[in-house]
This record gives C-alpha cells, structure tokens and sequence, in this order.
C-alpha cells in the first residue's frame, strides 16, 4: 500500500491545499456518518472483521485486472480494494505502481501515456502466461463489474490529486449509481479534502502508518470516516484501536496473508482486513470466526 507523491503534480495547489488542512479541524459531518454506515458497525476483540480483497485478490490472478476482481466477487469478501492512476488525458485507470513497468509490457510513468497506449498493453504474462492479453480495466470497467452484485469497492487514489483531477472519478461512480458503494481512500490528506470538495456524498478513509496525536482530528481534517493502518503500528500501541474507536472511527488493517496475522487482527478488534488472498481467508474465518 506503499505510496509516493507524483512528481508532476502542480506543487503551488499542494502547498494550498496542506495550508487548509494545516488551518482546518471540522467536526464530524454526513458524510463520515454515512461511512461508518457503509463500513459496518465498529468491532470488539474477537469479532469477525469485513473483508477486503487487495488489489482484487492478487494471489489468484494479475493484480487489479478483471480476472482478479473476478475472483473477489466470488468470495465472501464484503470489498474488492484497488489503486487508481490517471493517464496523460485523464482517464483513471487501475494500476499500483506510478510506473508501467512491473505490471504490463509497457514502460514509463502511467501519467505520461494515454488511453490509448495503455489500452493496448498486456497486463497479465507478467503473473502467468495464462493470462497473457489481459488488459489494464479503467475504473468504469470496474464500476459495471461490481455494479449488479452486493459488493463494495476501496478506492485508493494513488500520489496526490487535484479536485480537477478527481472530478471524472465522481462523475463515473455517479454515472455507475455506485456512492453508496465506493470508499476512496489515500495517504494524502490533500486528495482526501478535494475529494470531499468534488464529492462530498463520498465515503473517505484516511491511510496511515501511523497515528499521532488524536486520530479524531486527524480524520476530520479530511473528513475521513476511517483509518487504515499496519499491523506493526497496532501491535505497538495495544489502545490505539479502543481510542480510534472510541472517536467514532472504524480501524482497516493491511496486508495480512496468514492465519497468524488475521489472528492477531481478530484479537485487535479491527474493522477490516485488507488481504491478497480472500479465498483463503474466507476458509479460516469458517474455521476460526
């Protein structure tokens, strides 16, 4: 889940945006509410957390590619979890890394090529030759996926956006009728405030590594409804997830692939597991939940 800032991003509108996050502590407005609805009611020790599926569920397929997302949607997980990058016209594409390289036969940043090169990219021989042709989804792809089922997608927006920038991303999950179904979250606390500017019905959880300070205040100053952070991080500070909790917030925990690291976050009492492998994890929360 490890994110940097673009490099291309105008830094003028970033210095603007950090100064009125830097200014701004709001309360808790609809939207959060409505987040915490839409994740679930907050959790104790030993309850069974939701699911969701990282990057589609990346053990089974090529990461954030509609075979992948496929499989989740076979699953019990409650969300299927994805990255978003733009292309050089804007179109928001699903894609971790800020670089083509790993993922595809294509090389250089995702913001430096268009749809239609990207379009035509093989983004699945690098998994396994089975898939080989599989192409890169944009996030309509996605929304048209999930749209007919129960599932819930997490939607991190990958670097730091504008509201410009995030405006197409609202306008296709309107056009979906999916704002009760989609999450956006990010590390950036600039891309958290310009999504709640172009979006304010939308769900938003903030990604941390960790927590400072009250994590209250921290969400609200980004309107977040949730925090997802590591497990390093709330193993060390055994109360952190009773303080989060008790400032209204939900707690999401990544990346956890083994029976022992989703004990531990059934013991911690989080909200949420992010996994690469859901179906597995599906097996042993019906063994173990």
């Amino acid at each position: 889940m490890a994110t940097l800032l673009h490099n291309h991003r105008p830094l003028a509108a970033a210095a603007a945006t950090v100064a009125l996050v830097l200014v701004t502590i709001l309360s808790p407005d609809a939207s959060r509410v409505a987040a915490v609805s839409i994740l679930g009611a907050l959790h104790t020790p030993g309850d069974v957390p939701f699911v969701a599926a990282h990057r589609g569920g990346a053990d089974g397929a090529p990461e954030n590619t509609l075979p992948a997302f496929r499989l989740a949607l076979a699953s019990t997980a409650e969300f299927v979890e994805t990255d978003l990058q733009l292309t050089s016209d804007g179109v928001p594409v699903l894609m971790h890394d800020f670089t083509l390289d790993r993922t595809t036969n294509g090389s250089g940043p995702v913001w430096a090529n268009s749809w239609d090169t990207v379009s035509h990219l093989d983004a699945g021989s690098w998994f396994d030759p089975a898939f080989a042709g599989t192409g890169v989804p944009r996030l309509d792809d996605l929304l048209e996926l999930v749209r007919p089922t129960t599932k819930r997608i997490l939607l991190e927006v990958k670097g730091s956006w504008t509201e410009d920038q995030l405006t197409p991303v609202v306008a296709s999950i309107r056009a979906n009728d999916m704002e009760g179904r989609v999450v956006v979250a990010s590390f950036d606390l600039t891309s958290l405030v310009a999504a709640r500017a172009v979006g304010p019905d939308l769900q938003r959880v903030l990604i941390i590594r960790s927590v400072e300070g009250d994590p209250a205040a921290l969400a609200a100053s980004c309107g977040a409804s949730a925090i997802v952070t590591s497990k390093a991080f709330l193993r060390a500070d055994p109360g952190v997830v009773a303080r989060i909790h008790n400032a209204g917030l939900g707690v999401m925990i990544y990346t956890l692939n083994s029976g022992t690291t989703w004990a531990d976050a059934v013991d911690l009492g989080v909200d949420g597991i992010i996994t690469d492998k859901p179906r597995e994890l599906d097996v042993w929360l019906a063994k173990n939940g």
